[in-house]
């Protein structure tokens, strides 16, 4: 039996979308594999994790600047030296990890899950294949630190593919753009019917879909202001908004819609379990660029207007995705309305960056990563 341990890390939510999609579907579509799926930081030390999970979510909170300098500083100098060094110290207990459950493949979702992992090979500690699966659209360096010890390396995109190869000098056979792992709930077919029932929708008018919460209630005063704007166009659309987490920001929209009347084509959720079906029916969504929602929109070949980026990687998603015609970056001193008319009221704009987000898209991005590691 192969036996698979995939290692992530919980600095925002993506690392674990992506490690527990892929293990969900090694688990329902291969026989004779066993996974285990494991927080690499919390494995070494709980303290530790909580302590450093929460500072990332206070900084990028609290202090958005001091992340953004961290984040570029962490590729090169000091820091750099300061954060690998760290990982080689953390991986001697991730050995006794490896050595317990013994893995023929170890697939990574985090930075520092794959450095450990790498340093245990360098060292001969193990000898397993290591695949890192990198979730988001520009690399940075800390993914790549002793990269000539990973076997795989699985990418969002042909840009960051050609960067990997080109700029790093990885081998091109180890590099696949397939793009960032999401639930295969994105490649089933829906019934928009009974979606625009569920949500009490009409079927004859378009759909905003709204994630103002983020993952940690960033930007809370420009999200409501947008939340508003966006509100200024429910005589032409409906809208499905979702708060997330943030307690205060959900009675924020539930105070504006209060004032408006509580109108029946505005739905507001402190969160939702149906996100594919949610995106299935909508016309535009407006969000965070992290890098699990933008895949997911762009599985869902949906426009996308980006707020409240976290500074270094979701700026870079914005940006990535912006060039690419796929999405307009909201920026801090935009006027909210305005962007949006900009792009509500042109029909050709919406669907020019519908089809630039299909060609992005890749619906089967969790099935060719697996199927590359399970069967190669």
């Amino acid at each position: 039996m192969k036996k698979v341990l995939i290692l992530y890390a919980t600095y925002g939510g993506g690392h674990f979308s992506a490690a527990k999609s892929i293990n969900n579907y090694i688990t329902d579509h291969y026989d004779n594999v066993e996974t285990q799926l494991v927080d690499c930081i919390e494995f070494v030390n709980k303290t530790l994790n909580k302590v450093s999970t929460g500072a990332y979510n206070r900084l990028t909170t609290n202090a958005p600047w001091a992340w953004k300098k961290m984040y570029y500083h962490s590729e090169k100098g000091m820091l750099s030296k300061i954060s690998s060094g760290t990982n080689k110290i953390m991986a001697r207990k991730i050995n006794h990890l490896l050595e317990k459950y013994s893995p023929d493949l170890v697939i990574s979702t985090h930075m520092f899950s794959t450095q450990m992992i790498s340093y245990l090979k360098k060292k001969h500690k193990t000898n397993c294949a290591l695949a890192t699966v990198m979730t988001d659209f520009e690399p940075h360096e800390q993914w790549l630190i002793l990269n000539e010890y990973g076997n795989y390396f699985f990418v969002s995109n042909e840009k960051m593919r050609n960067a990997l190869i080109n700029e790093h000098n990885i081998p091109s056979e180890k590099v696949y753009a397939y793009g960032i792992p999401i639930s295969d709930k994105f490649s089933l077919e829906l019934n928009s019917e009974e979606i625009y029932k569920t949500f009490d929708l009409d079927p004859s008018k378009k759909t905003l879909l709204f994630f103002g919460g983020g993952a940690f209630g960033i930007g809370k005063e420009k999200t409501v202001e947008i939340f508003r704007a966006i509100t200024s166009f429910l005589d032409r659309y409906q809208v499905i908004a979702v708060s997330g987490k943030n307690q205060k920001m959900n009675d924020a929209f539930h105070s504006i819609s209060e004032e408006l009347g509580n109108p029946k084509n505005l739905k507001i959720f402190d969160f939702i379990n149906n996100v594919p079906e949610a995106m299935h029916i909508s016309d535009l969504v407006i969000t965070k660029p992290g890098g699990l929602t933008t895949t997911e929109s762009l599985a869902s070949h949906l426009p996308m207007l980006l707020i409240n980026p976290v500074p270094g990687q979701e700026e870079e998603n914005a940006e990535f995705l912006e060039q690419a015609g796929a999405a307009i970056w909201l920026k801090s001193n935009d006027e909210a309305v305005s962007v949006l008319a900009g792009i509500l009221e042109s029909d050709e704009k919406l669907n020019d960056m519908r089809l630039n987000a299909e060609k992005l898209a890749h619906i089967d991005s969790t099935k060719k990563i697996c199927d590359k590691l399970i069967l190669s």
